[in-house]
């Protein structure tokens, strides 16, 4: 299984605007068919110059899976947020390859 991670970083002024249109934008991706589920995150660090992190986590069944996703749908979905928002929010993506998944079960 594969994590998709995309950390976002931005004024904490652009934030009414871009939490709504990223929860579509999620939406969007997962409309793709290629990912198993997402989860939306801050990260909470302090920040002294006023300015918001975000993780957006999809789960992919497969590397295939995540390259066909770069390769059909990326440069588009990436496009609409560029044109959106510009310098206005930084982006970078990771990959991370789940070894484990452990879950506490209460009774």
């Amino acid at each position: 299984m594969i994590i998709y991670n995309v950390t976002c970083n931005m004024h904490a002024s652009v934030e009414p605007e871009w939490i709504p249109w990223i929860r579509e934008h999620i939406a969007k991706v997962l409309g793709t068919g290629l990912f198993m589920d997402a989860r939306f995150t801050r990260v909470l660090v302090e920040d002294k110059d006023g300015h918001s992190t975000f993780s957006i986590q999809y789960k992919a069944n497969s590397k295939e899976a995540l390259l066909k996703y770069y390769d059909q749908h990326a440069p588009e979905l990436r496009k609409e947020s560029i044109e959106k928002f510009g310098e206005r929010v930084l982006s970078f993506r990771t990959e991370l390859e789940v070894i484990d998944e452990y879950n506490v079960r209460r009774n």
